[in-house]
């Protein structure tokens, strides 16, 4: 089934939380950095959820500025993987940093997660780099890029 998607709203953020707390147990944000997102930033933010059947089964981030944009977050709950959720967030992500004129999309993924790389591998993002023990649990990240304008 295609997800819907629709810009995240406060009133998503206990279902954001929910998520956000199982997919990243030990790393997760805080109710208030995405309040701070949402209310804050909202001239260089792009947050959404992804819905089925009426429920929140995902959600992703985007921060754009000048020509560069950054994935902050994308997480979809493990029932949801591989059909198309995380793929259809990342779509809309990389139409909106378009949109906003970027020319690059950055962003970070935990080295010990190969289906994430392999996504945005298939998405056309290339490693440029790591970020030694950047995760709370000392997991490294690597640094991707995705020029847009190829």
């Amino acid at each position: 089934m295609t997800p819907v998607l629709r810009r995240m709203t406060a009133d998503d953020l206990p279902a954001v939380m929910e998520i956000e707390r199982t997919v990243f147990p030990d790393d997760a944000w805080s109710e208030g950095m995405f309040r701070g997102e949402l209310d804050d930033q909202p001239r260089t933010r792009h947050y959404l959820v992804a819905l089925v059947d009426d429920v929140i089964v995902g959600y992703a981030g985007l921060a754009a500025a000048g020509d560069q944009a950054d994935v902050q977050t994308i997480a979809v709950l493990a029932e949801r993987r591989r059909s198309g959720v995380g793929g259809a967030l990342l779509t809309e992500l990389l139409a909106e940093a378009a949109r906003r004129d970027a020319v690059s999309v950055f962003l970070e993924v935990r080295a010990d997660n190969p289906d994430a790389q392999a996504v945005y591998h298939r998405f056309g993002f290339e490693q440029i780099g790591l970020r030694r023990r950047y995760y709370e649990d000392g997991t490294d990240a690597i640094m991707m890029r995705k020029d847009l304008h190829e």
